[in-house]
């Protein structure tokens, strides 16, 4: 036998769960349809509220906090733009010029050769307008421009006085010779033209790079470039200011390559033959190990050429320009 539910009375007439009866003489499983749907209505807002309750303190349980776990972001990370170095003075030769690793010393103190044009034995490019530039194929004065494989010239200039930080501000002159081994404003004919001579002032990322031509091998000589530091570029119309004087060897296996083409370079294959790097006059105390380039390219395409320079202030300079040549 089924239990008949529990009313109570009020001055309003019986009720069940707080409501009133519709049908006051009957029992309420008989109060008819509407009073019932009520009731369930009323019995599923309750059991919501359970369970939602129910729900929050599960959630709440499942929570880092809850459970001693580490609150993870999930969101993708924004990326932090990387600052554009702008202390080049002008554009740089290559849109992606990366820095060199540290080497092993400071870079070595090298003669600046008889052709250096920097003031020191008469003629001075270092005090021309236009000299601070990164392209050095033409002359200053819009004359002659120099023709051969392109060169691409990375140099990382290293402060290291100061711990090897990047020489932000340092100025470099770069010079060499022509496809056939002869220098801008000394070699007979050509001594009125400036080209494969220039300056750029290092940014914050410490590298100095220049477009160029890849230089020829004359006799008697390796394959080289000559560069000077200066502190900065005010200080370029004064030789005696560099910091640094010194040369990049070039790789033999690359130079070999760019030799091949005999009609651009024609008498640097066998000019080459006949020196290497241990009986250069420059090199051979120690085979350029701190002066050796690093090289990536082609001939059609052209040739990028790195080093990375340690600069050190605190040493006394003991190189420059010198007579004698090839």
């Amino acid at each position: 036998m089924s239990r008949i539910p529990d009313t109570e009375m009020t001055p309003e007439g019986p009720t069940y769960e707080g409501r009133l009866l519709d049908r006051a003489d009957e029992p309420v499983v008989d109060q008819g349809a509407p009073f019932d749907i009520r009731t369930l209505v009323s019995r599923r807002g309750i059991l919501g509220l359970v369970a939602l309750g129910a729900g929050a303190v599960t959630l709440a349980a499942c929570s880092p906090a809850a459970t001693g776990a580490s609150a993870t972001a999930t969101a993708t990370p924004t990326a932090t733009p990387s600052a554009t170095p702008t202390a080049t003075a002008t554009p740089t030769a290559s849109a992606t010029t990366a820095a060199a690793a540290l080497p092993a010393g400071e870079i070595p103190d090298e003669t600046a050769g008889p052709y250096p044009g920097d003031g020191s034995n008469g003629a001075d490019v270092l005090e021309q307008s236009g000299i601070v530039r990164s392209d050095l194929r033409s002359s200053l004065d819009g004359g002659a421009r120099a023709a051969g494989v392109p060169m691409t010239l990375n140099l990382t200039i290293f402060d290291t006085a100061n711990g090897d930080v990047p020489f932000t501000g340092a100025a470099v002159y770069v010079w060499h010779c022509d496809t056939e081994g002869n220098y801008s404003m000394y070699s007979s004919g050509i001594e009125n033209e400036t080209y494969l001579r220039g300056v750029q002032v290092v940014g914050a990322d410490g590298v100095v790079s220049f477009t160029s031509i890849f230089p020829g091998c004359y006799d008697g000589r390796w394959p080289h470039i000559h560069f000077e530091v200066y502190p900065n570029v005010d200080a370029i119309t004064d030789a005696s200011n560099a910091i640094a004087t010194s040369q990049v060897a070039l790789p033999q296996a690359t130079c070999e390559t760019v030799y091949a083409d005999t009609s651009t370079y024609p008498s640097s294959a066998s000019n080459l033959s006949r020196v290497s790097l241990d009986s250069d006059n420059v090199f051979g105390d120690d085979g350029g190990v701190l002066e050796l380039a690093t090289t990536s390219g082609d001939n059609a395409n052209g040739w990028t050429v790195s080093l990375g320079v340690r600069v050190d202030t605190t040493t006394t300079p003991t190189a420059g320009a010198m007579p004698g040549g090839r």
